[in-house]
């Protein structure tokens, strides 16, 4: 108990201005997102007691940061990447080895990203907070997406786009509502539906969206016409698409939050993130340094990809669609998992439909925003087979949740959807090369 007051009491010391600090995030649980919930699930208390003992006031501070950022998650084991992705893109080791280690390295960085962003928010207050902690939740994402628009890779930016809704739908909600289905065979699962309903509104506002540009491919008179058409339509869609989430955020974090609480009550059970460990500058300035080195790892990624391609005989769309959501969304995956172990579905539902629901209706249409700025045509028609795998995974995961309860089976099935779409981008062998021209000339 000891340490732990003089832990809080380092932490007012570096920035935390004599806050009542324990009362503020008990309002700030009210803004916190699932996705922030998910983090938490994989950090583990550290142990101040060497740490306190150092006598000079800066260098314990330094020690206790290091302490709750590096040390502070079960992924710490995988920060050793970074440094060794930096090493092999320096030397010129093979582009595949790159293209893996920032991958490894980007796992551990989404969980900080995280942690990092709620810290800073036990500072700023509640509104600010619940804005940081909705927005920031898929940063990594957001970054990648950037950085494949800067090297015109713009089906690198929808494949991972579309692989990351995909996976939180099937793969996620599937593995988390099958472990939880056997590990509660005794008792029957219930989950609220009304946040689910919510979230696949959402979605299914994102697939319309999605679906009239590709229509217009087959309706339209000519090809020149029928691209301007859809590009144009694109982008209003997604400055419609952006003012609607920022609605939702509005329903989700003010208006009607008591529809999202459920999932809060069961996190204060923990207890665990009742205060900030760490003072605001300490925390903004790890959250820049780490947000640097994503865009750094990043650029590692777009850059080598088409060589891990070519290296493994796998096709550019199943390393985006697949590979890249399983190591983007692993802090969802894991956490998923737990919160399902535990019997607490609505956790596990509000971090895969929350982070589907983040990255259609805001991270694809602020990346095609973005590429309107940049001078890059891209727009929303996603191609056949992917619009339609998005289409079946969104009708699939609405028919699963449709009656309130859960069992194993569920959480099976959407696996086995998961496996079949991902077998399909497998055995498909269109030339990378002539994947991003087709889709970069529309």
């Amino acid at each position: 108990m000891a340490s732990r007051n003089h832990e809080v009491s380092m932490v007012k010391e570096n920035g935390g201005g004599g806050n009542n600090l324990k009362g503020l995030s008990k309002e700030m649980r009210h803004g916190r997102t699932a996705h922030n919930m998910s983090s938490s699930s994989l950090r583990k208390k550290s142990d101040l007691t060497l740490v306190s003992k150092v006598c000079s006031g800066h260098v314990r501070n330094v020690l206790v940061n290091l302490q709750e950022v590096i040390l502070g998650t079960k992924l710490s084991i995988l920060f050793p990447a970074i440094p060794l992705a930096i090493v092999a893109e320096g030397y010129g080791f093979g582009r595949s080895w790159v293209f893996v280690l920032s991958l490894l390295g980007l796992t551990p960085l989404a969980e900080r990203v995280s942690f990092l962003t709620e810290q800073v928010a036990f500072y700023t207050g509640p509104a600010v907070g619940a804005l940081l902690n909705a927005t920031c939740g898929n940063a990594t994402e957001l970054i990648i997406a950037i950085f494949a628009l800067s090297h015109n890779k713009i089906a690198l930016v929808k494949y991972s786009l579309l692989g990351s809704i995909i996976s939180n739908l099937l793969l996620v909600l599937g593995t988390s509502l099958f472990i939880g289905g056997l590990a509660n065979l005794s008792q029957e699962q219930k989950y609220d539906r009304k946040q689910a309903d919510m979230n696949l509104l959402m979605l299914f506002v994102a697939l319309l969206c999605h679906l009239l540009p590709l229509l217009f491919h087959y309706v339209g008179a000519s090809a020149a016409d029928t691209g301007d058409s859809s590009l144009q339509l694109s982008r209003a869609a997604s400055i419609v698409m952006v003012i609607a989430y920022c609605a939702y955020l509005v329903f989700q974090l003010w208006t009607h939050r008591q529809l999202f609480e459920a999932q809060n009550e069961d996190d204060e059970e923990g207890g665990s993130d009742s205060e900030a460990v760490i003072g605001f500058w300490s925390g903004f300035t790890w959250l820049v340094g780490m947000t640097m080195t994503i865009a750094l790892l990043s650029e590692y990624v777009v850059q080598t990809i088409e060589d891990a391609s070519d290296s493994w005989g796998l096709s550019v769309s199943f390393l985006s669609i697949i590979l890249l959501p399983i190591f983007g969304n692993a802090t969802e995956h894991a956490a998923a998992i737990i919160f399902g172990f535990k019997n607490k579905l609505d956790i596990s539902l509000g971090v895969s439909l929350g982070s589907s629901t983040q990255i259609s209706m805001f991270v694809v249409p602020l990346c095609v925003i973005v590429a309107w700025i940049m001078g890059i045509k891209m727009d929303l028609n996603f191609n056949l087979l992917e619009t339609a795998s998005l289409s079946l995974a969104i009708t699939i995961t609405a028919f699963a949740l449709q009656d309130g309860t859960s069992h194993y089976m569920k959480g099976l099935v959407l696996i086995l959807c998961y496996i079949v779409i991902g077998a399909c981008f497998f055995v498909q062998r269109t030339p990378p090369s002539i994947l991003l021209v087709l889709v970069s000339v529309r």
